[in-house]
Order: C-alpha cells, then structure tokens, then sequence
C-alpha cells in the first residue's frame, strides 16, 4: 500500500522488535541523537549510525514529502519561554521513518462520567441505554470502517474493536453493576472496562498486555456513545471523507490541557499528533489529514497505535513517558521511527540532520518497495521461504501485501481473550477462513491456543499455580479439555477446504502429546466428513520445538510430525533459564548464545535427517544479522513479523550461502553469546550498514 503524495513524512511498517529493556521517556541532550536510540544486542558491534533497532518499511510514497523539505507551515517562531531549548526524548519504534512537524497534544485524561446510583424501577432502563450506546458506538466504528475505503488492513482492527463491543463478557459485567451494584449504565461500563483492562495488565505476556488499552479505548468509545443526540446516530451523518472536523468530533468527550484550548485546532501544515494513547479508530481519522507522525505516552510496538500507523505509513515513536509535560501544541517536533527519539524544537542543525536522514530512509524503504514481491534467495540463488506470524486478520492483509509466502504462524489464543466461555467452532471457523482465503493458495499454519494457567482463567477455570509458565499450558491444557479442544480443531479442519492449512502444537515435549493430538486430529476430520462438511483430504501436523527436551528427542519427533518449527523466544526462556519478560535479565536472553545455537542445529540436521521441514518463527528470524547466522546453519523457512519480510529479503540477496556458512562455523566455536555476536557483526555489518540503519548511503 502506497500512501499519497501528500504532507506525509517517510515511514511505513518494518522492522524488528524493540528491545524489552528499552528505554522510555529518557531524556537526553541535544546533539547526541546519533546513539540515542535504545541499545541493541549488537549495538557495540556496528558503527554508532547502524544501532537502530527498527528496520525501513517495505512501502512508502514515491517522493520525499514537503514536511521534510521545509518548516512546518505554522511552526511558533517565538513563542518558546526564555531558556527553553532543544529536548530529545527515548521512547520505542512504533513504526519506522522520520517526520517534522508542529506539534498537536490531544490530551491524556478519561472522558468524565456520572457516578449515580438507580434504584430497582431503573434498571431496566439503564439497561435499556447502555444497548443504545453500543449500537451508537458500533455505528460510528462501521462509518468510520466505510471511510477507511481502500486501507482493507487498518479497517480489520476497527472490526476487532466492533467485535468487543458486542463480546458477551462485557455485556455481563457492565449488566451485574446495574443490576447488582445499582450503578448507572456510564458509571458501570467504566468500572467493567477497569476491571477488564486490570486483568490484561497483569499478564506476563507482552502483547497480551496492550490489550489492556484496547479495552479502555472500547470503555471510552462506549461512555462517548452516551452522548450522542439518539435522532442523529452516527450513521445518518455526512459520509465524505473524514475531515478534521470529524477528527474534533471524534476528540471532543477528551479533556485537553490548558494550553491547549477548548478545541482542536484545524490541521493546517504538517502536524505531530502527541496523545498519552491513540486508538485505532482515532488513528484511522486521521488518513485524510496532513499528519505525518505519532508520538504517544504509552504502548510497545505491539501496540494498536504501531500495527496501525506502520499499516498507515506515518512515523510513531511509543512509549515515551511525560510527554505531554514536554511539548505543547504549536512546538516544532522531529519524530524519529528509526532510532526510537522525539526531538522537541530542534534548531537549524537538528532539522537539517532530520531532512538529510529522512531523504536517505526514503530512497531506501523505495528501493525495498519496488522489490518485496521478488522471490526470496541468497547472493548465490538458493531458495528461501519467508512467511508472518500474525494474530489478527488484518495482519494477514498485510503479510501478502508485504510479499509474505505464507502465514507460519497463526496464534488461535487470541480469540480467547477475556471470554467467559470459549468461542463457537463457527465462531473461529469463520475467522480462519478469512485470513486462509486472504493468502490463497499460500500456506496458513494455524497454531492450537497456547494459552497459560495466567490467562483467560475465566475460559478455563484454571486453579492459580506457583509458576504457571511451567504448568496447565498449551497442549497440556488442550489435552485436559478434549471437549474445547475438539471444537477448536473442527474450526481448523473446515477451514482447510478453503486454502492450503497446516496445524502446529505448542509447547509440546515429548511424544506421548504428539501422538494425543494426532488422533484427536483425526477424530476432529471424521466428525466433519459425517456432517457433510468439505475439507482437506490430508492437514500436515507439525509440532513447535521450545521446549529443550524435544529438541533433544527432535529426531524422534522428525519421524513422527510432518514439520517442526523452532520457537526460539521460549525454547530462549527455557534453555538459558530467563524470563524473557524481565527488563533486568534481558541481557542473558541472546538468541546468539552458543547453546541456543547447537539446540537449532540440531533440529534443523534432524530435519534435513529425515526428510521434515524446518521453520523459525521466533523473533529472532527478523533480526538481520540472525537471520543470516540461520541461513549458514541450514536454515530455510522463516516466519516473522510481516513488516520485517521486504528487509529480510534484501539481506538475503547479498550474502551466499557459502558465505553464510562459513560465519556459522565460526560462530558455533564459539564460547559465548557476546563471541558470537562479534563474530557475526564483523563478517556482515559492512555489507548490511544501510539496513542496520535504516537509511541508503549514510556513510
């Protein structure tokens, strides 16, 4: 997808992960921007300028744009406070590129609302109200959804959020606080969406803790719905494109900051939105309006905010604390994609610096646009396969825009999110239908929920463990409810009349669970051929290799699955024993670590032994310089995040296999993760420094 020739600056989705130990609103002085970036596992590695953890996007506008060409129309010339100077803020690449603009703070605070008690003749009416505010809410989501036209991705995460609305969960919870509690229907959907939001945070699981904010952003979208004029629902007003009066409508129920007035300006130049949080609805909004940059308080680059604004093409930095205390509506604001920084009014130097790097982003992020449909191969013409993990349907849409040749993996446990019963077989059939179809006649590996003892205890009614990352998890979990299991497997077996469908199970160490799954496989196929159902004839079964004792017994395994797959960020927590969520021990979690390295040779020898495919789908595939080291041990399926395939792709091409294995001898006589990381670095940062930087001839 290819954003218009407008005020938008350069970016667009790319890249691999930010760091877990990143750090978050920093500041730091001006004049040092070219380090300030949070580190990487390779940042002593390359030189200063290569130390970017985000990587160039795979799609962007054709020119470099007028908002990094010139001042902001509207810039404040003197309006700066005595003393104030040049402020660079660290925060983490929510999606790649580099913007200047003025700044616009939409502010932080909640929507207010009553706090009431009703008495027992209100009930039904509140009831009656709360109905109405989600189908007002639903309606403006549809609306905007229409709006969206073209950009199909962006407008999969806004059915996401109708989904919500409509989840039985919520409905149940906001209906016992009138009901039970007497609170009124505002009253009750805010202490419903906390309650929600409150378990989501406390998750171990990353992703699953951004989750937290989409429940509040439906929370906000529902109490914005109560004021809404019933004669006009959202759906009778005008249906041209979104302007920035929709925008302040849209806004309106927020409180802003004293600065910032009683209304949203109108855009009138190339405009930085600063916002403690944006939703995805509120990202969408703004398609047709000249803002060429994000920078929010909250969020990681799972977030909403970055999916969104990486599909989008706009440059985000996330994550940054106290922003709103650092930059006021009218301040000229560089925002940094690449190097994860904000930059509050720059001087001449700093905006020159962000121009000359902005133009270099975008010759090259052009030249990974034009060739990510291109096969994906080595130096030396050897074939390798590049699929996504994803978790949305959207995120399928965007794996085959990005060139992807396939789905690795499909995480089902988001569908069990906060539920208090499990989604219909109907239910999750028609979503793995969607995102197979999407990618036809491509691969789609649906992975079996990977669902822990922590999570959706109010699906499974799972007893609290002292270590529930080593216990009822997975296939031990799936295996012990055969009945949601079933359903769960059905929903995947008539999927695969619709495209080409392979089945994966987590977390699964030894072969007793293997062989369990296969007849409940089995079982799953015989129930939907009785029913007349169509589906696939045969559906490979393959098994994720995290858990070090099945890459021990892989081959073994290799006899019995018809693939394997290396999941490296557990088969990493597990091995090294490290919690991978630890900001303190993130250090010890190298994918480079010489024993991680002899765990994926092993599975990949077993592999090439017995005739299996081998696929990666950690995140490790989407890191360069790992990427590479893999391609030297043998590997040849990778499967990443799908806005990381146009750049993995070129890394590929400028390296032979010949090439690539030779390093990985080296690096696996080597002793420690810092050896092999030096090892890898030396052979590979030259070739790759305008990848590592994100910008074409930097030097």
């Amino acid at each position: 997808m290819t954003r218009a020739r407008s005020a938008r600056s350069a970016g667009g989705p790319g890249g691999a992960p930010a760091p877990a130990d990143a750090p978050s609103g920093e500041l730091v002085e001006s004049g040092v921007r070219s380090d300030a970036m949070p580190p990487t596992a390779r940042s002593d590695l390359v030189p200063p300028a290569a130390r970017s953890d985000s990587a160039p996007p795979a799609a962007l506008s054709d020119s470099v744009p007028p908002a990094i060409r010139s001042d902001p129309p509207g810039a404040r010339k003197d309006s700066l406070p005595p003393g104030s100077r040049t402020e660079t803020l660290r925060g983490i690449s929510g999606s790649p590129g580099v913007a200047i603009g003025s700044a616009v703070v939409i502010g932080g605070h909640r929507t207010d609302h009553p706090r009431r008690r009703v008495g027992s003749g209100e009930i039904a009416a509140e009831l009656e109200r709360f109905e109405a505010a989600v189908e007002r809410a639903q309606d403006e989501l549809r609306d905007m959804a229409k709006r969206l036209g073209d950009h199909r991705a962006e407008a999969s995460i806004l059915e996401a959020y109708l989904l919500m609305l409509g989840d039985e969960t919520l409905a149940d919870a906001v209906k016992r606080q009138v009901t039970e509690e007497r609170r009124c229907a505002e009253w009750a959907v805010a202490t419903a969406c906390e309650a929600i939001a409150g378990r989501f945070a406390a998750l171990d699981d990353p992703y699953l803790r951004e989750r937290s904010h989409d429940v509040m952003f439906v929370g906000e979208r529902l109490l914005r719905a109560f004021t809404l004029p019933p004669q006009e629902p959202p759906s009778s007003r005008d249906m041209s494109p979104l302007s920035t009066r929709s925008l302040i409508e849209l806004q309106n129920s927020i409180a802003m900051p004293a600065t910032f007035g009683a209304a949203i300006p109108r855009f009138s130049g190339p405009t930085i939105v600063v916002a403690h949080d944006l939703s995805p609805a509120d990202t969408a909004a703004m398609v047709d309006e000249p803002v060429v940059g994000f920078v929010t308080e909250v969020g990681t680059r799972t977030s909403h905010t970055s999916i969104m604004a990486r599909a989008l093409e706009i440059p985000a930095v996330v994550g940054v604390s106290d922003v709103l205390q650092r930059v006021i509506t009218g301040d000229v604001v560089v925002v940094d994609g690449l190097r994860g920084t904000v930059i509050v009014r720059p001087g001449p130097a700093e905006l020159a610096e962000a121009r000359a790097r902005a133009e270099r982003h975008v010759a090259l992020a052009r030249e990974l646009s034009e060739s990510r449909h291109r096969a994906a191969e080595s130096k030396d013409g050897v074939k390798v396969s590049l699929r996504a993990n994803v978790e949305l349907p959207a995120e399928a849409i965007l794996a085959r825009d990005q060139g992807a040749d396939g789905i690795g993996l499909y995480r089902t446990e988001f569908l069990y999110i906060d539920r208090t019963s499990p989604p219909s077989e109907d239910q999750q059939f028609e979503i793995f239908r969607a995102v197979v179809e999407a990618l036809r006649p491509k691969p789609v590996t649906l992975r079996t929920f990977d669902i822990g003892g922590d999570k959706f205890v109010s699906t499974f009614q799972v007893p609290p463990e002292m270590n529930p990352m080593l216990g009822l998890r997975a296939v031990r979990l799936a295996l012990s409810r055969p009945d949601v299991f079933l359903e769960h497997l059905r929903a995947m077996v008539r999927a695969s009349a619709y495209g080409d469908v392979r089945i994966m199970v987590p977390m699964v160490a030894g072969l007793g669970e293997l062989r369990q799954v296969r007849a409940m496989l089995r079982r799953a196929q015989e129930q939907v051929r009785a029913r007349g159902q169509p589906c696939a004839d045969e559906i490979p079964l393959g098994v994720m290799i995290e858990v070090p004792a099945a890459a021990i017994m892989v081959d073994h395994f290799a006899r019995e699955a018809a693939f394997l797959s290396l999941g490296t960020n557990d088969l990493i927590q597990y091995a090294l024993a490290v919690d991978r969520t630890s900001r303190s021990l993130a250090y010890l979690a190298s994918p480079f670590d010489p024993s991680i390295l002899r765990l994926i040779t092993k599975v990949i020898q077993a592999g090439q032994e017995f005739g299996r495919p081998v696929s990666l789908c950690g995140a490790m595939a989407s890191d360069p310089l790992a990427a590479l080291l893999l391609l030297g041990l043998g590997l040849r399926d990778f499967s990443m995040e799908a806005a990381a395939i146009p750049e993995i792709k070129e890394t590929l091409r400028r390296v032979s296999v010949a090439e690539a294995e030779a390093v990985a001898a080296e690096a696996l006589a080597c002793a420690t993760a810092e050896e092999v990381e030096c090892c890898v670095a030396a052979a590979f940062a030259p070739d790759l420094y305008d990848l590592l930087t994100g910008e074409r001839d930097a030097r």
